[in-house]
């Protein structure tokens, strides 16, 4: 029995030490010495393709432990949650699809902010910072079908982590724009049109696929990546 009781505490404290290092490295875009540093080194793109790589590792370890975690269960699975998980992803995918190397000056990243126009926003007329929207509905959606301790901790986390940081992200911009150009540019996307005609209808359509496309790839890659059928 002790030593069942001490492998509960190892696999707690595994999971525990990869959560610390996946905020650590989700750190790096914030810290600005940090990220300059390593900017100098290998530059903006390159900056741009390893951290991408290391986020989704961390994220993908990070789901992982939560698997391997003991398991406590909270509530049960449902059919209908995951009927709600399937229609809610694609909506994420989407969102990513609309957001992802697109000018937004709001967000930690954003490409060519300089070509940004307030009057055509796009998806950053409807929410400032779509990824980490997208990252805080991936991360509610997953909570219906996952009622188990360790996995509640982890989404649950990951949602705050995603409203929390917009409020961080908004704030260090204010900083680095000045606070009356971040309100006025601010101001000047939330009075442009909800909705306007887009500069190239090639690139909507090029972006809608992308999301279908990544959506199904979830899909069939859920039980190979996950462990867990997604249908």
């Amino acid at each position: 029995m002790a030593r069942e009781s001490g492998g509960v505490v190892l696999s707690w404290l595994g999971f525990a030490t990869v959560f610390v290092l996946f905020f650590a490295t989700h750190s790096i875009p914030v810290r600005p010495g940090v990220k300059s540093g390593i900017i100098d080194r290998i530059g903006p793109r390159g900056f741009g393709i390893g951290y991408a790589l290391l986020s989704t590792a961390m994220l993908g370890c990070l789901i992982w432990a939560a698997g391997q975690a003991p398991f406590v269960s909270l509530w049960p699975q449902m059919v209908w949650q995951r009927h709600v998980v399937h229609l809610g992803m694609l909506g994420v995918c989407l969102i990513l699809a609309f957001a992802i190397a697109r000018p937004n000056p709001f967000s930690f990243g954003g490409a060519r902010n300089e070509t940004f126009d307030s009057k055509r926003a796009g998806i950053v007329r409807l929410t400032r910072h779509p990824v980490l929207l997208a990252l805080a509905l991936w991360a509610g959606l997953h909570l219906l079908p996952n009622g188990d301790l360790a996995h509640v901790l982890m989404f649950g986390v990951l949602g705050c982590f995603a409203i929390a940081g917009r409020v961080l992200v908004n704030r260090r911009k204010r900083r680095e724009m000045g606070a009356d150009r971040w309100q006025a540019l601010d101001t000047a996307v939330a009075r442009a049109p909800l909705f306007h005609r887009p500069a190239s209808w090639t690139g909507v359509i090029v972006r809608l696929i992308a999301g279908l496309v990544v959506f199904a790839g979830l899909l069939a890659l859920h039980p190979l990546v996950i462990g867990v059928p997604a249908l």
